[in-house]
């Protein structure tokens, strides 16, 4: 699977820690875009899609949420996410589902591209068959 968690550094100081996201150095690409996802509904999920191009890094900055992740030949992994200094990197042609958040939970994401609706695929059939190509 095209994914791993990243150990992003965690520096401890006693009026609060302070953890630093550098692209090429602990982010392996150029950030060109950053958002995040907040007020999650309980039962809601987000994602639903994989991405021909984008590389992402999806980060649990407050609470926790699970992120299922599928490569469209049979390999699933569930990543649980709730540590604000790692990262879940996420590379192209993966599909990932996000559920299961906590009350108060912000999940930050890290992408190497800018938002290009033609680079997502949203359907699942379409994207086994992009992958099994």
């Amino acid at each position: 699977m095209n994914a791993n968690i990243i150990d992003l550094p965690k520096i401890v100081d006693p009026r609060g820690n302070l953890t630093v996201a550098e692209q090429m150095k602990n982010v392996p690409f150029d950030i060109a875009r950053v958002y995040w996802t907040y007020d999650i509904p309980s039962g809601e999920r987000r994602g639903g899609h994989a991405h021909r191009t984008c590389e992402e890094i999806i980060i649990a900055v407050s609470g926790s949420f699970d992120v299922t992740l599928d490569d469209g030949r049979g390999g699933k992994e569930v990543h649980h996410l709730n540590h604000p200094y790692q990262g879940l990197y996420v590379g192209t042609n993966v599909w990932r589902t996000l559920e299961d958040f906590s009350s108060g939970a912000v999940c930050l994401v890290l992408a190497s591209e800018l938002f290009d609706e033609d680079e997502y695929i949203y359907d699942y059939d379409e994207f086994v068959k992009y992958v099994n190509v």
